[in-house]
C-alpha cells in the first residue's frame, strides 16, 4: 500500500469516533438533506395550521433531534411548547446553550431513549405526564432518527406515539434513507453492500413498506398517509469530514461494529470511488406523513 494512501486511509478511520451529532452537522452543511426536509416539513406545518385559528398555540417533538438543524422553524411555528428529545447530552447542550441565550421558554431539551420511553405505553404516559406537561403534540417529527429503532418495533413505536402523544388533530413526519437501491454511489448500496458482506444482514428498514402496513392497520384507517422519494447529493474537499459521514451512514459504533480490517476496507473503498473521483455521494430519502384528524 502505498504511503499517501495509507495515511488517508488511517485519517479515513480515525474520525469513526467522532460524535453522531458532528457527523450530521457535516452531512447537513454539505448536503440538501435539511433543506429537504425543511421543504417538506414547512408543507405539513401549512397543512397544520389551516386546522387552527391563527392565535392558536401549537405543540411539537422532535425525537432524536440531535442538535436540531430545523430548530428555527419549528421554534417559530410551536409556540405552546417544542420538546427535542435525544440521547446524546452533547447534542442537547448545544441547543440548551441557544436556549439561554435567546431566552426561548417555550423550548424544552430533553436527554432520553426514545426507544425505551415509547415502546412500552406505560412509560410513554409517564412522559406525556412528566416531561410533556400533560399537553399532547400536533406534530411529532422522526427526522433520521429510526435507524436506531428495529424494524419490527416501528410498528408499536408509532401506536404508542399515535394513542398516547399525538392530538386529535396533527401529524407526524418521519425521514429515512431507501432501503434499496441499484445505484452504486447511494448511500443505500454503500450500506447494504458492506452490512451484507460483513454481517449478513440486509437493511430492511423500509417506509414504503412500513406506509403500507399502517395504512391496513385498523388504527390509522381514518388518517391520511403519504409517502414521497427525494434524491440529496453530498461532497465535501476534506476526506476525513467526507469519511465522518460515512460512518454515519454505515451505523458505526452504534449498531455495527467493523473490525480494524473491515474499516480499513470501507475507508479505501470510499477514497477510491468516490474521492479520487470528485463523485458526490447521493442519498434516496423517503418521507412518510401522517395526518391525524
Amino acid at each position: 500500500m502505498a504511503e499517501s494512501l495509507k495515511k488517508m486511509i488511517e485519517l479515513g478511520i480515525r474520525v469513526g469516533d467522532s460524535h453522531l451529532f458532528q457527523q450530521d452537522k457535516i452531512w447537513s452543511r454539505y448536503s440538501q438533506d435539511k433543506v429537504d426536509i425543511g421543504e417538506k416539513l414547512v408543507k405539513v406545518i401549512r397543512t397544520l395550521h389551516k386546522a387552527f385559528p391563527l392565535d392558536k398555540p401549537l405543540t411539537a417533538i422532535s425525537i432524536g433531534s440531535s442538535n436540531e438543524p430545523q430548530f428555527r422553524i419549528l421554534e417559530a411555528a410551536f409556540t405552546g411548547g417544542l420538546y427535542l428529545l435525544d440521547i446524546e447530552k452533547e447534542a442537547l447542550n448545544i441547543v440548551r446553550e441557544r436556549i439561554r441565550r435567546q431566552a426561548l421558554t417555550h423550548v424544552k431539551a430533553i436527554v432520553g431513549d426514545y426507544k425505551k420511553l415509547f415502546l412500552n405505553p406505560k412509560h410513554a404516559s409517564g412522559f406525556l405526564k412528566s416531561k410533556l406537561e400533560g399537553r399532547k403534540m400536533n406534530l411529532i417529527c422522526l427526522h433520521h432518527s429510526m435507524y436506531y429503532c428495529n424494524e419490527p418495533n416501528w410498528e408499536p413505536l408509532f401506536d404508542n406515539l399515535y394513542r398516547v402523544i399525538l392530538a386529535p388533530s396533527s401529524a407526524m413526519h418521519a425521514v429515512m434513507m431507501a432501503a434499496k437501491s441499484s445505484d452504486e454511489y447511494t448511500t443505500s448500496w454503500l450500506y447494504g453492500y458492506f452490512a451484507g458482506k460483513y454481517f449478513g444482514c440486509h437493511n430492511d428498514q423500509d417506509l414504503g413498506h412500513f406506509s403500507k402496513q399502517l395504512q391496513d392497520g385498523p388504527l390509522f384507517r381514518r388518517a391520511r398517509i403519504f409517502l414521497e422519494r427525494s434524491r440529496i447529493r453530498f461532497f465535501v474537499n476534506d476526506f476525513s469530514e467526507f469519511m465522518s459521514v460515512i460512518w454515519m451512514i454505515m451505523l458505526y459504533p452504534s449498531v455495527h461494529k467493523y473490525t480494524q480490517k473491515q474499516k480499513e476496507e470501507i475507508t479505501e473503498f470510499v477514497y477510491k470511488k468516490f474521492w479520487l473521483k470528485e463523485r458526490p455521494l447521493v442519498q434516496e430519502q423517503d418521507h412518510l406523513v401522517v395526518y391525524r384528524g
